[in-house]
């Protein structure tokens, strides 16, 4: 095959090399292959007459400085993290970095590919996709100075959004009241709720009522006496779904949740009050729903994913979410 030369290429190889072994002026060559003299004086000064590459021998970010790279690929050696978690974390100090030019970066000097890590990768089962408000609700223990409380907490599986409160007590009516407080809080309607199966939210042996069974009884008129969690399911129109029995991985996203919270609070702080475990608990449980960008939702926050909804299903919601941005509402 011949020689590809670039779409711009006014000479081809056989002429270059006659021009490099001709004798003769760079205007006579110039005139005889109606090309321009620097065409001819280029290929005069060169040993072979492959065309070369263009740009810049060294490539060099437009974007990104050179202490800028250095702190990129620095971290990226340091963490090993993914492309995009590398991109969350780098671009609060660097806030023009861009994914494209991270990852141009990362190529320029060699560290696109992570080491693969030995031993198979055993394989994830994805979550069901369902419309937002799916909640998951469980209850954790946690400790200050001054005793025991209960962590009652909530993750939406689909917009990630959590809910948190602490408690003295873990009653069925604490339950029950925590669940009204949960729909109060979000601005969309709850439509299926996941617990396990402990007493604070169900009857064990399976003997209570269901919210549908308790939605007909009252239909019909019928006294009753229910659970505190089913019959505040059945006030907020809420299908109740329970976890198998000994499968506590069933309830993974909100186990994941308590590990999260508990590991940004009692796992690396010292309380000695209830009082500032809540102002705390209350802080984070904000930075995450407003300022956590999370990989699973593109790099939105949950509260950004949620303003995302109401655009696309705003049937789904009671209220616009824009209303609940944190500072002043002008």
């Amino acid at each position: 095959m011949g020689q590809v030369h670039h779409g711009s290429a006014t000479t081809t190889a056989a002429v270059r090399r006659a021009i490099q072994h001709s004798q003769e002026s760079l205007r006579a060559l110039a005139k005889r292959y109606g090309i321009n003299p620097k065409t001819v004086a280029k290929w005069k000064g060169r040993p072979d007459t492959a065309d070369r590459r263009t740009g810049p021998k060294a490539p060099l970010s437009t974007v990104l400085s050179i202490e800028e790279e250095a702190i990129i690929v620095a971290f990226r050696r340091h963490t090993l993290l993914p492309l995009d978690d590398c991109l969350y974390a780098l671009q609060a100090t660097i806030p023009h970095l861009t994914r494209s030019s991270l990852h141009r970066c990362f190529q320029r000097h060699g560290i696109s590919r992570l080491p693969d890590t030995e031993g198979d990768k055993p394989k994830r089962s994805k979550f069901k996709t369902y419309p937002i408000g799916y909640f998951h609700i469980d209850i954790a223990e946690v400790c200050t100075e001054m005793g025991r409380l209960y962590l009652f907490v909530a993750i939406d599986r689909t917009s990630k959004f959590a809910f948190v409160q602490l408690h003295e007590k873990a009653t069925r009516r604490v339950a029950g009241d925590f669940l009204r407080a949960l729909a109060t809080a979000v601005p969309y309607r709850i439509h299926t709720v996941l617990t396990d199966n402990g007493t604070h939210f169900t009857d064990p042996a399976g003997n209570g009522w269901t919210p549908e069974e308790i939605k007909a009884m009252r239909a019909d008129g019928v006294q009753f006496r229910c659970h505190s969690f089913e019959l505040a399911c059945a006030d907020l129109d809420i299908e109740h779904r329970l976890t198998k029995p000994r499968h506590p991985w069933t309830n993974g996203q909100v186990e994941r949740m308590n590990r999260t919270i508990k590991e940004a609070t009692v796992k690396h702080f010292y309380y000695e009050t209830h009082d500032q475990l809540r102002q705390h608990l209350a802080d984070f449980v904000a930075a995450y729903n407003f300022a956590r960008r999370l990989k699973t939702l593109r790099g939105l926050t949950p509260y950004e994913f949620i303003c995302q909804q109401w655009e696309k299903e705003p049937s789904r919601f009671m209220q616009n979410p824009h209303h609940q941005i944190l500072g002043l509402n002008i």
